[in-house]
């Protein structure tokens, strides 16, 4: 049997030398514009965060300082967290912080819409594959099985602070927190003045306003058939945040079959629906990140129709036959790249 390990490191900018699903564009901005840069190491991946204006510095800090000690709760790894503790619990409450209770509600929530597609409680089936570790494996059928039987997102309960996770279960709030942390930070820059930052969080990319010049913000999508520096179209935004769920961001391939870490919560194996990757855009850094994982779950059809039902947010959706399938309020500001390969379709409303 042989097996191929390719596990992705999930960010990068066209700007700068790394490598990203989502790709800022090269551009050049006003050489009279203050400019604050860092790069930092936070939740499992590789950050690059670009501020402008008078209180660049100081406000970067801020929103630094706020993702750092946003990982320190919500992270499931790192001992002494709030998921941490949950997951350690044996089915006693435990007092957690408003941050992992808004998540909860909004991954409670985001899973009644989807029909389950969103579960905070898949933890150890994505453990099972190795995908937590690195250790990369196809369990056997029963061992999914009964995993399985301990995935209940509607298990978990919380009344205040207060959340208790059932005995056997554990959770991770992954699917969500990196979105969230985004946008913490980016309220926090504009409670200290700003009005135009770049955060690429790989994968994610949360804007504040528009470029120093007041032109938007120019996304690159990445191809997910190629490379992490070839993209297939351009996504023009302002002050939004745009998240991208794909299968190469971590898989392994095992006997010319590849498996990715985005897991059918119905199936406890990597999610076949069609779709190889779904970009979200929305004001809410957490429902994009929410959105893109289960909509990636449910496939074309079904994330199509959850989008005419909610109606608060776009979408891009590339699907296996090389389509590209954009719902209408992306029309004039998204566009394929030239040889692309790829045919765009308007989703229906």
């Amino acid at each position: 049997m042989k097996r191929k390990f390719l596990p992705v490191l999930a960010l990068s900018l066209l700007l700068s030398a790394c490598t990203a699903p989502i790709q800022p564009t090269p551009t050049s901005e006003p050489t009279s514009v203050p400019q604050a840069n860092e790069t930092l190491l936070a939740m499992d991946t590789v950050m690059q965060l670009t501020v402008y204006g008078d209180n660049a510095t100081a406000a970067l800090s801020a929103a630094k300082s706020e993702i750092l000690a946003m990982e320190n709760r919500l992270s499931v790894t790192l001992e002494g967290s709030d998921i941490w503790k949950l997951n350690h619990s044996e089915g006693q409450p435990v007092t957690v912080g408003d941050d992992a209770v808004f998540l909860l509600e909004t991954a409670r929530d985001l899973g009644d819409k989807t029909g389950g597609a969103l579960d905070v409680t898949l933890y150890p089936v994505v453990k099972a594959w190795g995908f937590t570790t690195g250790e990369y494996q196809i369990p056997p059928e029963d061992t999914i099985a009964s995993l399985l039987g301990r995935v209940d997102y509607t298990a978990l309960s919380w009344e205040g602070n207060d959340v208790t996770l059932p005995a056997g279960m554990e959770m991770d709030l992954g699917a969500i927190a990196k979105g969230y942390a985004g946008e913490r930070a980016a309220d926090i820059l504009r409670d200290n003045g700003v009005t135009s930052a770049l955060l690429n969080m790989g994968g994610n990319v949360q804007t504040v306003g528009a470029k120093p010049d007041g032109t938007a913000w120019r996304i690159g999508i990445r191809d997910p058939q190629k490379s992490a520096t070839d993209y297939l179209g351009v996504l023009s935004v302002i002050d939004q945040a745009v998240v991208t769920s794909g299968g190469y961001e971590r898989f392994f391939e095992e006997d010319g079959v590849r498996y990715w870490h985005i897991m059918d919560p119905k199936t406890g194996a990597p999610a076949r629906s069609g779709l190889t990757a779904v970009t979200i855009v929305s004001h809410s850094g957490a429902l994009c990140d929410g959105l893109s994982t289960s909509l990636f779950v449910m496939g074309l059809e079904k994330a199509s129709d959850y989008w005419r039902e909610q109606g608060d947010f776009e979408a891009i959706f590339i699907n296996e036959e090389n389509e590209v399938w954009i719902t209408p309020g992306l029309r004039d500001s998204f566009s394929l790249t030239q040889n692309s390969g790829y045919t765009l379709h308007i989703v229906e409303e």
